[in-house]
């Protein structure tokens, strides 16, 4: 079996790029585009003319819609956040969105939050931060963790609440703190310790402490890697972009058009999710501090990060380890309008995909959006706001180019044809994960707050949130602008 596997695999890798080398997106794509993309909010909006195309509610459906959505600075790890704990930063998250929307807290029906490495003495963390938020103890508050699609669960989940008659408003979001992760001891120390707990007699205690080597010492350090194949993440991007043919120049372009695209928008306060914060302790942070434009000369010195020495992915083309917070606030249409409030977005049809973690770890959005949009019987054409999340440059530039192979499509999805790439004057137009952050559990809100906000601001309909995540699972998602 490990041999037809890793035959399939080469066979897989050689036919990809045999078919990625009549790829239309040729390698200076990125450099163009960024160019192209660089223009004043009233360009962004000249190049995108309101489309009276029909809506997407439907007869006896619920129409559910995002309100409000915030999110914390994303800062790099091991800054300005680093003595805090992660409920705070939720907590902050929680405070912000109330504050944005002026909601009574006793009009919450439930909380969920996502975050993926958990701190041990706050599990469920969106109950810790709901109840230092000043949430009543009456609120129901749930966590999820679905790697980096944790708050895309914590939304969709909220979605299905609404959907089903059991709640009108829910708060969902997301949190990641990776200044401070969970290091535990060995696990023959920790079997020591716990048997030293139960030990009722001197001698006892004494024999067990007394078996104590210096290899039980060693701690059990946190790694994002896949379990299943023992592989970081990084790894696994490295050896997908081989497989797809994506170079280390077209990497090195696409992290340089991400940050030069986020620079500019915050430059412009595009980014009006972002809300300040007061640091315990410390100055009041108000902007992201990861958007780091540089130059291709300066891109092109840094050596391989997980594939040494001929590896194409590096430090600077990978998103970083992020501290941050994100929250939105999802209502049914009928008690959104009843309180007062005008809906940013109607949140409409959603998928979760997964497939093989080995060969196709980072593929979620290549596989999530024809789904999604056969779900919502669209086509690409219709989409005038695309946001995915780049965990990688090659991810990324990977799944581009799976989208536009007709073979991808026939000999792994089962379609006829492909779905086609999305067109970059329509993508990720204000940075992405690479430029802003990625704190693993709340990225997902970060990215439908952005779709509705650049859907207002280029005067679109529909906007389109795919996401990859670790276990080889993903994630799509179709909003729609509510009516200005």
């Amino acid at each position: 079996m490990g041999l037809v596997r890793a035959g399939s695999r080469l066979k897989m890798a050689s036919m990809l790029r045999n078919s990625m080398r009549c790829s239309p997106i040729s390698p200076a794509w990125a450099v163009q585009c960024a160019t192209r993309s660089l223009g004043t909010t009233a360009q962004l909006q000249a190049q995108v003319q309101t489309k009276s195309k029909k809506s997407l509610s439907r007869p006896g459906v619920k129409n559910i819609v995002l309100v409000e959505g915030v999110r914390t600075p994303f800062l790099l790890s091991g800054t300005t956040y680093s003595d805090m704990m992660p409920h705070d930063l939720a907590r902050a998250s929680l405070q912000g969105l109330l504050n944005k929307t002026a909601l009574p807290k006793d009009a919450v029906d439930y909380i969920i939050y996502g975050t993926v490495i958990q701190e041990v003495k706050t599990s469920n963390i969106a109950r810790e931060a709901a109840l230092g938020a000043g949430f009543s103890d009456k609120t129901p508050s749930h966590t999820v963790t679905m790697a980096c699609i944790s708050s895309n669960q914590a939304m969709t989940t909220g979605v299905g609440l609404i959907a089903s008659g059991q709640c009108d408003t829910i708060v969902a979001g997301g949190v990641e703190f990776m200044s401070d992760v969970p290091i535990r001891h060995s696990r023959k120390m920790r079997k020591t310790m716990l048997s030293l707990n139960k030990a009722k007699t001197l001698g006892q205690r004494l024999s067990l402490i007394g078996g104590i080597r210096m290899a039980h010492l060693a701690p059990e350090l946190p790694a994002v890697a896949e379990f299943s194949t023992e592989e970081t993440m990084g790894h696994s991007a490295d050896r997908l972009a081989a497989a797809f043919g994506v170079t280390r120049l077209e990497q090195d372009e696409f992290a340089l058009r991400s940050h030069t695209l986020a620079k500019k928008a915050q430059d412009a306060g595009l980014l009006e999710d972002v809300i300040s914060f007061k640091v315990p302790g410390r100055d009041i942070v108000s902007k992201d501090n990861g958007i780091r434009p540089s130059s291709m000369e300066q891109l092109a010195k840094l050596k391989a990060a997980f594939v040494k020495p001929h590896g194409t992915v590096t430090a600077a083309n990978s998103s970083f380890l992020t501290d941050g917070a994100s929250a939105v606030l999802i209502m049914s249409e009928e008690k959104a309008l009843a309180m007062g409030y005008k809906p940013k977005a109607y949140l409409r049809d959603f998928v979760y995909v997964s497939q093989d973690p080995k060969d196709q770890l980072l593929l979620g959005p290549a596989y999530g959006t024809p789904k999604v949009l056969q779900r919502a019987g669209l086509t690409m054409a219709d989409i005038d706001v695309f946001e995915f999340h780049e965990a990688f440059a090659g991810q990324i530039m990977a799944n581009l180019k799976a989208m536009d192979s007709d073979w991808f499509a026939q000999t792994y999805m089962g379609r006829t044809s492909k779905v086609g790439a999305p067109p970059m004057e329509k993508f990720n137009l204000w940075g992405g994960s690479l430029s802003l952050g990625h704190p693993f559990g709340a990225t997902g809100c970060r990215l439908v707050t952005t779709v509705a906000h650049r859907l207002r601001k280029e005067g679109g309909q529909y906007g389109l949130v795919a996401a990859c995540a670790a276990g080889g699972q993903g994630h799509a998602m179709v909003i729609e602008a509510y009516p200005q």
